[in-house]
C-alpha cells in the first residue's frame, strides 16, 4: 500500500507542520509516499474569478502528472491531496472534466500542448479518508503507545472537505477525525459546527467578518469542554490560532486554545518526537505534557 502524494503550496509555506506530521505519521505506519513529479499550484487562488478554464487546467496538470506516474509503474496509487483547497480544486476539476464538454475541450487540448493526453483515471484521496478507510483505526490504535486520556478535543473539518463532493464523509456532520480521535485514547467532543466555515480569505479582506466567523467556532469549541482544536486545513489553523489575540481585543474575549493538525495529534499518541510533528512551529503551544507511555501505565 503506497499513495503519489500532492503537497501543494501552503504545506511548504504556512502550512509547513502539517507536511512535517503528515510524513512522519506515515513513515511511523509504514505507508510510503511518493511525491508528485514536477507538481504545481492546484489554482485555488483568486485566478479562478479571472479564467475559470486556465485554473481548472493547473489542476489539471497535476491530475495528468499523477495519471503519467501510474501508468509508469505505480499502478494502483492514488493521489493523495492533504490541503482542503487543492484536495476541492483536484477534485472539482476531475469532475467539471467529466460533466462539462466545454471544460474538458479546452483543458484537454492545453493538456496536449504540454505533452499530456489525461484520462481521467487518477482517484483523488484525503488523509482522513486514507487513514480512516485503507489503514484502518484497529491498526493506528494498535500502533499507539502513548494514550491521549484526558484530552477533550474539537475536531474541525472546515467547509472543503467534506462539501460539495461528500466522497468519504457527511457533509453537515462528519466523523473520521472524530473516529481516530477517539483511537488515540481521547475524548471528541459533539459539537455542531465542525464543518462551518472558518471565514477562509475573509480575515485579510473583510475582517470584520472573518473575526466573527472564527470567535463563533472558538467561542462554542470552549463552552464545549474542548482544550485543543484539531483541523485538516492550513487556513482554518491560521485563522483559528493566529488570530485569538485581536479576537479578544475586538471582542473583549479572552480565548486562549491550541489549534494542532489532526496528524501532530496522532503523531504525539505514535510516539514520534515533538520537532519531527512541527509542534514547535505552533503559535500557542501545546502546553500540556506528553502522556505517559502504556509501559508506563504497566508499571504504575
Amino acid at each position: 500500500m503506497s499513495y503519489l502524494y500532492f503537497p501543494g503550496c501552503s504545506l511548504r509555506s504556512t502550512g509547513r507542520p502539517y507536511e512535517e506530521s503528515i510524513l512522519a505519521v506515515f513513515r511511523k505506519l509504514n505507508i510510503p509516499l511518493k511525491e508528485l513529479d514536477d507538481w504545481n499550484c492546484c489554482g485555488a487562488t483568486a485566478y479562478v474569478s479571472i479564467d475559470e478554464n486556465r485554473a481548472f487546467t493547473l489542476a489539471a496538470r497535476n491530475l495528468a502528472i499523477a495519471e503519467r506516474m501510474q501508468n509508469n509503474g505505480n499502478a494502483g496509487e492514488d493521489l493523495m491531496a492533504p490541503c482542503s483547497a487543492c484536495y476541492l480544486v483536484l477534485e472539482k476539476t476531475q469532475h467539471y472534466m467529466k460533466t462539462d464538454e466545454g471544460v474538458n475541450t479546452e483543458v484537454t487540448a492545453a493538456l496536449r500542448r504540454g505533452g499530456f493526453d489525461y484520462k481521467g483515471t487518477t482517484k483523488v484521496r484525503h488523509p482522513l479518508d486514507i487513514l480512516v478507510n485503507d489503514i484502518g483505526i484497529e491498526r493506528i490504535a494498535k500502533a499507539v503507545v502513548r494514550p491521549m486520556k484526558g484530552m477533550k478535543v474539537a475536531c474541525y473539518y472546515g467547509c472543503q472537505v467534506v462539501r460539495p463532493f461528500e466522497t468519504f464523509d457527511h457533509a453537515a456532520y462528519p466523523t473520521t477525525m472524530d473516529r481516530l480521535v477517539t483511537a488515540l485514547g481521547a475524548t471528541a467532543i459533539d459539537w455542531p459546527m465542525k464543518a462551518r466555515c472558518c471565514g477562509g480569505s475573509l480575515t485579510g479582506t473583510i475582517q470584520e467578518a472573518g473575526l466573527r466567523l472564527n470567535r463563533a467556532l472558538l467561542k462554542e469549541a470552549e463552552k464545549r469542554g474542548a482544550n485543543i482544536i484539531l483541523t485538516c486545513c492550513p487556513l482554518c489553523q491560521h485563522n483559528l490560532e493566529c488570530y485569538q489575540k485581536r479576537i479578544n481585543r475586538r471582542f473583549g474575549e479572552s480565548i486562549h486554545i491550541p489549534v494542532a493538525y489532526f496528524t501532530q495529534f496522532i503523531g504525539l499518541a505514535l510516539g514520534i518526537p515533538r520537532k519531527e510533528l512541527g509542534i514547535q512551529r505552533l503559535f500557542i503551544p501545546l502546553k500540556f505534557a506528553d502522556p505517559p507511555t502504556k509501559e508506563a501505565h504497566a508499571h504504575a
